[in-house]
Order: structure tokens, then C-alpha cells, then sequence
């Protein structure tokens, strides 16, 4: 097992290295996760100022609310975080933070979040589902194979009814499996990448997939990612149709990062750092909008 060494009184952060230890608990590198929110924006109807304004609410709301879940995360886990050759660098499992001053911030979180929900609980169900869902998760449901996935599926459905609550709109139904299936692909990459780096000892529920189901799995999700991207792509209009190539490159293109470049293990980085992907997506997103105006 492996522990943080010792520390003297000279190795010991001070007041600049203890905010950014905490800061770092937030997991900023995450937070673009939680633009998912902003896919009500696809629909020019939907939007103006004030709708816009809520939108960015409901971001930051879940910025908050994903932050208070990480930090109660790696105190769960820390001792397990020891025992892996990079998360053993986290602040808590470093021991950089303790988990009490840790707990002191996932609580201030809360209550951020609480003064902006208020009494408005119709308006924030999904995030009010999403923070006990995520906490499940954190103390056990992240062991549980296949459910684990799951979950943190289910986690960006909910930020995507989240945008479309907050605009007074229903998410289409497509559109929310389309969500569902895309997030499934993104973490059987994740769980394909731990499999291989062998991180069975951090991450217990990787006893119940081997490679061959992960790769099973992975085909099959991406074959129904683009089933149901077709079926949103032609209720948008009857120019929708032309994002498809879009959608089964940006597939192809992720499924290559996967398979033969061996990736996936931080799926953030890939869809944010990969120009092949960002170019796809730029192009993506002015046909879509050209569909959705013309539709």
C-alpha cells in the first residue's frame, strides 16, 4: 500500500498552498461537465435574456452541487486514493487536508447552494435527486458493476432536464437518451482505461467487467447513441439530418481514441483537447443550429 511520506513543518502548506489544495478538492479540470445544462440552447425558441440568466444559474448551481459530491468523495475515499500511484496525490489522501477542514467545505457548499434553490423545489428537482443520487454513489454505488455506470449517466440526464426546467421547456425524449447513451459510451471508455492501468485495487467494481464486456459494451452503446441521435435529429427539422455525418464521426473518432490509441481515461480531456473532435463538434453545432432556425 501506498502512503503519503511523512511531512515536516517546512513541508506543510501554508495559507496560498492550503486554498489551492482546497481549490483543487473542487475539481475545476471537471466542472465543464455541467454545460450540459446549457443544451436548452440548442433550441433558438426557448431563448432570451432572462432565460439565458437562468440557464447560467442552473450552472453554477451544479457546479456547487458536483464540488460538495467530489469533496465528500475523496473523504470517502482516501484511504483507498492512498493506494493508487496518482490519486494518492489528492489533498486528502496526501494528507495536505484534513478531512474535517474537507467536511467544513462540502458543508459551505451546501449551503451556497441551499440560499439558491431557496423554496423553489418544482424548479430544482433534478438537482435536488442529483445531490442524494451522487452521494449514494460516492458511499457505495460506485462499487456496484454496471450500476456504477448508470449513475453517473444518469447525473448528466438530470443537468440536461435541469436547462430545460429552468427555461420553462420539456427536454425532447430523444434527446435525453441520446444524453444517456453518449454518457454510458464516455464511462465504459473511462472503465476500459482503468481495466487496462489495472486499477482494480482503487476501484473495486472493476471485478465485475473484464475487456471483452467493456468492448462489448462500448459497441453497443455507440451503435445506440446514433440510433437515437438519428431519432433527434429528424423531430428537429428535415435539414436535421445533415449533423448526422457529424455525430457518427465524432463516434468513430471517440471509438478510435478508445480502441487504439488506448484513451478514454479522462473523458473531459478527450472531448476538450482532441482538435479532430473540436473541429467535428464546431461544424456539428452550426448545421444543428442552421436545422433548428430553418425548422
Amino acid at each position: 500500500m501506498l502512503s503519503p511520506p511523512p511531512k515536516s513543518s517546512s513541508d506543510r502548506p501554508g495559507r496560498t498552498g492550503l486554498a489551492r489544495d482546497l481549490l483543487v478538492l473542487l475539481r475545476p479540470g471537471q466542472w465543464p461537465k455541467n454545460l450540459v445544462v446549457l443544451l436548452a440552447l440548442l433550441d433558438p425558441a426557448l431563448m432570451d435574456w432572462r432565460a439565458a440568466g437562468r440557464l447560467v444559474v442552473a450552472v453554477g448551481a451544479f457546479v456547487l452541487a458536483a464540488s460538495a459530491v467530489y469533496v465528500l468523495n475523496d473523504i470517502a475515499d482516501r484511504e483507498r486514493d492512498r493506494a493508487s500511484r496518482t490519486k494518492r496525490h489528492r489533498p486528502i489522501a496526501a494528507g495536505r487536508v484534513t478531512p474535517r477542514t474537507a467536511a467544513l467545505l462540502g458543508v459551505l457548499l451546501l449551503a451556497v447552494l441551499a440560499v439558491v434553490v431557496g423554496d423553489s423545489v418544482a424548479t430544482w428537482w433534478p438537482l435536488l435527486v442529483y445531490l442524494p443520487l451522487n452521494i449514494a454513489y460516492s458511499f457505495g454505488l460506485k462499487h456496484v458493476p454496471l450500476v456504477d455506470l448508470f449513475v453517473v449517466a444518469a447525473g448528466f440526464v438530470l443537468r440536461l432536464v435541469q436547462g430545460y426546467i429552468s427555461v420553462g421547456a420539456r427536454p425532447p425524449g430523444w434527446l435525453v437518451l441520446c444524453v444517456l447513451s453518449v454518457c454510458l459510451l464516455l464511462v465504459l471508455g473511462k472503465r476500459r482505461h482503468e481495466l487496462l492501468a489495472d486499477e482494480s485495487a482503487h476501484r473495486p467494481s472493476l471485478a465485475g467487467y473484464n475487456q471483452h464486456l467493456v468492448d462489448a459494451l462500448l459497441v453497443l452503446t455507440a451503435a445506440a447513441t446514433l440510433v437515437t441521435y438519428l431519432a433527434y435529429a429528424a423531430t428537429v427539422s428535415a435539414t436535421g439530418l445533415l449533423t448526422v455525418p457529424c455525430a457518427m464521426f465524432a463516434l468513430f473518432r471517440y471509438l478510435q481514441v478508445v480502441f487504439v490509441d488506448s484513451g478514454g481515461g479522462n473523458p473531459v480531456s478527450v472531448l476538450l483537447r482532441d482538435r479532430v473532435l473540436l473541429v467535428n463538434a464546431a461544424l456539428w453545432l452550426l448545421l444543428l443550429e442552421g436545422s433548428l432556425l430553418h425548422g
